[in-house]
């Protein structure tokens, strides 16, 4: 059989260099959603309803584009049509999105901005499956680690960009902090998404013309795993879902309920229109911006870190770092000290992203790579789907409508993840 060849550190740069563009929009979504949503009218119970939509387009697209993927082949190859059409999709609704009120005519801005949010999800979703099926194409199993490793590291420094951009072109380039009236996007958020649109297309091209496939040919030499056409799930997948659905439930309710959080305890303010609550929202842009950069940084060493212990331990001890740093929001009292518990969410985070896809993706089949990585995309969107359904429940009966303790709640969630994490059992490299 004929191994994969080793790839440069550069060769695996230029194929994930579009993830620093999906990213760049995915932090600007994640940083800016719910405040654009409250500033259409959403209620802050409503919230986690209307971050439903990322993870159910999720779950329904991701297997469809991985088994397409597996089965496509053109002159691009079978994942860069993906990234191609993905970017164009995603871009568009970048444009659109702060633009809602723009657009309404009968229904409502939050309801629009709502429908904008499903297609930036479902747009996102079409290029990002196909990202994580490369690097395992592409790359031998043994620099599995180091390829998802950069892509990490590439997430995080798009993310670091897309969180801090409103903040900068605010408070550095002199673009305008405040809406022309009620119920409209501040200029500074609405140039970002413009910014965010750019930057995606920019790059998932820069990977489509920098990076060849292998022809199918020789995955199907290197397919050492299919069993006669059965569909067999690994081991390994199962016992990682454990894990999954503790760290993106805690994930899930830290992008929904940050803001409105930060604004409510440190800023005094539930209102999304008034200035102070703006100031949150940047605020919380930048703290959004350092885990991500954190993230990045930890992408660099997870290599190192786990030759030295093991995939699962170095999970875990990120994992458990996430969730006591979400547990300390509670201590702290004023907002500039939140840096430090975003250094230790940015530690979980970089693990979140690398980790249990350099676990999985030795022991799937070549020729399924995107269909076997869209089904574990399950694994990511159905504990969101959870958190979106009963948060804003147990925020309003629960937790008597103060935010701050839905990151509580996803601290000890988080915290649950690390230990799941201990009871996997790894495949060991060749």
């Amino acid at each position: 059989m004929k191994e994969k060849p080793i790839l440069g550190f550069w060769q695996i740069w230029n194929m994930s260099f579009g993830f620093l563009g999906i990213q760049f929009g995915f932090a600007l979504q994640n940083g800016n959603a719910s405040r654009i949503l409250m500033t259409f009218g959403a209620d802050v119970h409503q919230l986690s309803w209307f971050w439903l939509v990322a993870p159910i387009t999720g779950m329904i697209i991701q297997p469809i584009v991985g088994h397409l993927s597996d089965k496509t082949w053109c002159r691009l190859g079978r994942r860069r049509p993906y990234f191609l059409v993905g970017a164009l999709l995603t871009s568009l609704a970048l444009i659109l999105m702060p633009n809602a009120p723009h657009l309404a005519s009968i229904i409502a801005p939050m309801f629009i901005g709502g429908g904008l949010l499903m297609i930036m999800d479902a747009s996102i979703n079409i290029s990002m499956e196909p990202f994580r099926a490369l690097v395992a194409d592409k790359l031998p199993e043994k620099q599995h680690t180091l390829g998802f490793s950069v892509q990490t590291m590439l997430i995080g420094i798009g993310a670091i960009v897309g969180s801090w951009l409103p903040y900068i072109l605010g408070n550095w380039l002199g673009v305008s902090k405040n809406a022309s009236a009620n119920g409209l996007v501040p200029d500074n958020v609405t140039y970002s998404f413009y910014v965010g649109a750019f930057v995606l297309l920019s790059t998932i091209l820069w990977t489509v013309f920098s990076t060849s496939e292998l022809p199918p040919e020789q995955l199907k030499q290197d397919d050492q795993k299919e069993r006669k056409g059965k569909f067999i799930i690994p081991q390994i997948m199962v016992k990682l879902l454990l894990v999954q659905f503790f760290s993106w439930f805690a994930l899930f309710s830290m992008w929904v309920y940050t803001t409105p959080a930060v604004a409510l305890r440190f800023y005094g303010t539930t209102d999304a229109n008034s200035l102070i609550f703006q100031k949150a929202g940047d605020w919380v842009g930048i703290l959004f911006g350092i885990y991500n950069g954190v993230s990045a940084i930890i992408a660099l060493m997870l290599p190192v870190v786990v030759k030295r212990f093991s995939k699962k331990a170095t999970h875990a001890l990120a994992l458990s770092i996430g969730g006591l740093s979400l547990l300390s929001f509670l201590v702290f009292t004023d907002p500039y000290m939140l840096i430090i518990p975003m250094v230790g969410i940015g530690i979980a985070w970089g693990s979140i992203l690398a980790m249990p896809y350099a676990m999985l993706a030795s022991s799937i089949p070549p020729n399924r790579m995107g269909v076997y990585m869209g089904l574990f995309n399950m694994s990511i969107t159905i504990p969101q789907i959870v958190s979106g359904i009963l948060s804003g429940l147990i925020l309003k009966y629960f937790f008597a409508d103060n935010p701050i303790l839905c990151l509580v709640m996803a601290g000890v969630s988080m915290i649950l993840g690390a230990v799941s994490a201990l009871f996997i059992k790894e495949r060991q490299a060749a």
